[in-house]
């Protein structure tokens, strides 16, 4: 049960810049920020935080709802995307410094004897990350200070995903082709 309502949390805050661009028609900017901390909140009580970084991450996002109840208006709203991948960028950049790096943890879940072929791989697949958090970052803070709300939605709520799923797909390609695995 706990794993369903955390996915279902997870999938709800995905969601965030398509419940901004259609909830601010009807509700106070003030009301979204306090919805989401609502889910965040059931997310990090329900255990939906394992891990340090995700204890992280959702405590900067708790801060973050706070910042924008108390200031009510929609260009607070429109900063969420960005500090997500800011958060994740210290994360992914601190596992690179303090190891086991943040796709190598991902990794061991399902190898976990990975060889040291496979612990140089994901320091590079930890490095690409960093690299995509920081472009999705300032992408993300750009549409929230220069562009429509129209354009900030689009870029926040469909083509930060898109783009996302596309750099798994290259990676899981370029490690199928690369890598030795086991059939």
């Amino acid at each position: 049960m706990r794993k369903l309502v955390n996915s279902v949390i997870a999938v709800l805050t995905l969601l965030y810049p398509l419940a901004v661009y259609f909830g601010i028609h009807y509700i106070e900017p003030w009301q979204i920020a306090a919805l989401l901390a609502a889910l965040l909140t059931v997310r990090l009580l329900s255990g939906g935080a394992a891990d340090r970084g995700s204890r992280l991450l959702l405590m900067a996002a708790l801060l973050y709802c706070g910042f924008a109840v108390w200031h009510n208006n929609l260009i607070s709203l429109r900063f969420y995307p960005a500090l997500i991948n800011l958060v994740l960028l210290l994360v992914f950049t601190t596992s690179l410094y303090f190891p086991p790096t943040a796709i190598e943890r991902l990794a061991r879940l399902q190898h976990p004897d990975l060889p040291p072929k496979g612990v140089r791989y994901t320091r590079k697949v930890t490095q690409v990350w960093c690299v995509f958090f920081l472009l999705n970052g300032l992408a993300a803070a750009a549409t929230a200070l220069w562009s429509s709300f129209a354009w900030w939605s689009l870029y926040n709520g469909l083509i930060a995903y898109l783009l996302m799923g596309l750099l798994m797909a290259i990676e899981y390609a370029v490690r199928i082709r690369t890598q030795d695995h086991v059939r």
